[in-house]
C-alpha cells in the first residue's frame, strides 16, 4: 500500500477532528429530541411520585403545612384503621372473581371470532363495542338494570320463573354484581386474543388435523401454548387493571353494603377526596397509595417469575 495514501499526520488528526465534533453534534442532537419526554417524565412522574412518598409519611390535610409522622401513617393502616383489612380482601376478592373470567371469556370470544362465518366482522365489532361507549354512563345503566324493584335483570328472571336478587344491595352478591358489570368491556382482551390467534401458524393445525388431533387436543397442545406469552400479559394487565377498580365500585355501590365493595382504590378516594364536613387525609391516603404500589409490583414480579414454567418459548439456544 502507497504509505502517501495514508495522509500526513496532520491530516488524520484533522480527519479525527471533525469525527469527534460531529458524534459531538449528534449527541446534542439527540439530547434535544428526548429532552421533552424526560422533562415530562420528572414533571409528571418522577417529582409526584416522591412527592407522594414524602407526604405518606405526614400528617397532611391539604390546607396546612405537613407534619412529618415518620411510619405513623403505616403503622395506622395496619393496626387501628378498621377500614383497610376490609379493603383489602375486598380487593382481593374482586381479583380473584374478575381476571379468571375475564380471560376465560375474552379467550372464549377470541377463539369464536377467530371463524370464518358471514357477518363474523359485525360480532367482533359487537363485541368490542362496550370498549369505547363512556364508561360512566354505562356503568350508570347498569346501576339501573340491576335496580332490585324495577331493574331489567330482576324482571326477566320474573317473567321465566328464576329466583331473583337484590344484586348491589345484598353483601354476597355485591361484589359478583360488580364484576359482572366489568366484564360488560372484556372486549379488549378478545381483541388481543384474537391477534394472538391469528399469528398463530396455520401449519400446526393442518398437521393436527393430518395426525387425527382432536379439538381438544389442538387447543391444549398447540394454541395454548403459542398463545401463552400473550397470556402472560393479559394476566398481567387484568391483574393491575382489577387491583386498580375504581369506577364501578364507585358509581354502583360507593363502597357498600357494608365493606362489601369498599376496594382500595376507593378506599383511597375516600381518605384523600372525602365528603363535605369530613377533613381531608391526604397524607394516609399516599400511605394507601404505595401499599397498593408495593402489591402491584409484588404481583407482576411473581407473575414474571414464575412465567417460565407454562410460557413457550420458540428460542432455542446455539
Amino acid at each position: 500500500m502507497n504509505r502517501s495514501s495514508l495522509g500526513t499526520p496532520g491530516r488524520r488528526r484533522s480527519a479525527r477532528a471533525g469525527m469527534s465534533r460531529n458524534a459531538g453534534s449528534d449527541v446534542k442532537a439527540a439530547y434535544l429530541f428526548i429532552a421533552p419526554a424526560m422533562i415530562g417524565f420528572f414533571v409528571f412522574v418522577g417529582y409526584p411520585l416522591v412527592r407522594s412518598f414524602y407526604l405518606a409519611l405526614t400528617k397532611y390535610n391539604g390546607l396546612t403545612d405537613p407534619i412529618f409522622v415518620g411510619l405513623g401513617n403505616f403503622r395506622r393502616m395496619f393496626t387501628t384503621d378498621p377500614a383497610f383489612w376490609p379493603a383489602l380482601r375486598a380487593t382481593g376478592y374482586l381479583v380473584v372473581l374478575y381476571v379468571p373470567l375475564s380471560l376465560v371469556i375474552g379467550l372464549a370470544l377470541a377463539m369464536f371470532c377467530n371463524q370464518r362465518f358471514a357477518g363474523v366482522r359485525v360480532v367482533r365489532t359487537l363485541a368490542y363495542l362496550p370498549v369505547v361507549l363512556p364508561a360512566v354512563a354505562t356503568i350508570t345503566l347498569w346501576k339501573f338494570m340491576l335496580d332490585p324493584q324495577v331493574g331489567l335483570l330482576n324482571t326477566l328472571l320474573d317473567r321465566i320463573g328464576l329466583p331473583t336478587s337484590l344484586w348491589l344491595q345484598s353483601p354476597k352478591m355485591s361484589m359478583p354484581s360488580v364484576v359482572l358489570v366489568m366484564l360488560w368491556g372484556v372486549g379488549g382482551t378478545m381483541i388481543i386474543f384474537l391477534a394472538a390467534l391469528q399469528s398463530v401458524p396455520t401449519e400446526l393445525y393442518e398437521a393436527a388435523k393430518v395426525d387425527g388431533a382432536g379439538p381438544w387436543s389442538v387447543f391444549f397442545r398447540i394454541t395454548m401454548p403459542m398463545i401463552s406469552p400473550i397470556i402472560l400479559l393479559q394476566v398481567i394487565l387484568q391483574t393491575t387493571a382489577a387491583l386498580q377498580t375504581f369506577n364501578q365500585p364507585k358509581i354502583l355501590t360507593a363502597g357498600g353494603p357494608g365493606f362489601s365493595t369498599n376496594v382500595l382504590m376507593l378506599s383511597i378516594y375516600n381518605n384523600g377526596f372525602p365528603t363535605l364536613g369530613r377533613i381531608p387525609q391526604l397524607g394516609y391516603a399516599s400511605a394507601q397509595v404505595w401499599v397498593l404500589f408495593i402489591i402491584i409490583i409484588a404481583v407482576i414480579a411473581l407473575t414474571a417469575k414464575f412465567s417460565s414454567l407454562w410460557t413457550y418459548s420458540d428460542s432455542t439456544s446455539d
